[in-house]
């Protein structure tokens, strides 16, 4: 049950940052001078959601978690903070 909470996460992370990278070949934001920057980014996603997911099926639950934690950590840490801004709407001045 957790395995599936963070990779939902995960996959949800995912699916933003892949989001922002079809949104920059759109209007040529991702041009030649950052290509590298977003194929790091999403080989690195890919590795976490596809490793996590070969580590499971070869049984081992533990580091597929721990893989896993590495992108979900931030994400909800990230979340959490917008959710305490929209919540306690503070002055920024």
């Amino acid at each position: 049950m957790k395995f599936w909470f963070l990779w939902g996460i995960d996959a949800l992370i995912a699916a933003v940052i892949l989001y922002f990278f079809f949104l920059g070949l759109a209007d040529g934001s991702v041009s030649m001078f950052n290509i590298g920057i977003w194929i790091a980014i999403l080989a690195a996603l890919s590795a976490v959601i596809g490793g996590s997911l070969w580590l499971r099926t070869a049984g081992r639950r533990g580091p597929a978690t721990v893989v896993l934690l590495i992108l979900a950590v931030p994400g909800i840490l990230f979340a959490l903070f917008f959710i305490i801004l929209l919540i306690t709407n503070p002055r920024w001045n």
